[in-house]
């Protein structure tokens, strides 16, 4: 099952969270050369950076370039980022196109 996209960039920019704060503790095992340690240090905060900006512009996309529907499976209002998507609920395919929207209900 696949979730949509707004809570699959989410949950990448965690991942890569989790990852940079795993590579800054792996850094303390070389404290015997702090040119190492430095440079991994760094590496893990780019990394910790980067997946800030990941929130933040996820943030934007999900609060200014969404559409938001009401599921017809579940009838929760749900957020939909392209012409199809699914609901972040139940994963209901939905689309705003007429003629994707007849091809979902033929398979389901």
């Amino acid at each position: 099952m696949s979730i949509n996209k707004i809570a699959r960039f989410r949950s990448l920019a965690l991942f890569i969270i989790f990852i940079s704060i795993v590579i800054m503790y792996l850094a303390l095992f070389f404290k015997s050369s702090y040119l190492i340690m430095a440079i991994i240090m760094t590496i893990g905060f780019i990394l910790l950076i980067g997946s800030t900006i990941g929130f933040f512009w996820v943030g934007m996309v999900s609060t200014t370039k969404t559409v938001q529907v009401t599921c017809p499976k579940c009838g929760k209002v749900t957020k939909m980022l392209k012409k199809v998507d699914q609901c972040m609920f139940c994963n209901q395919t939905l689309s705003l196109d007429p003629i994707h929207a007849k091809n979902n209900e033929d398979h389901q």
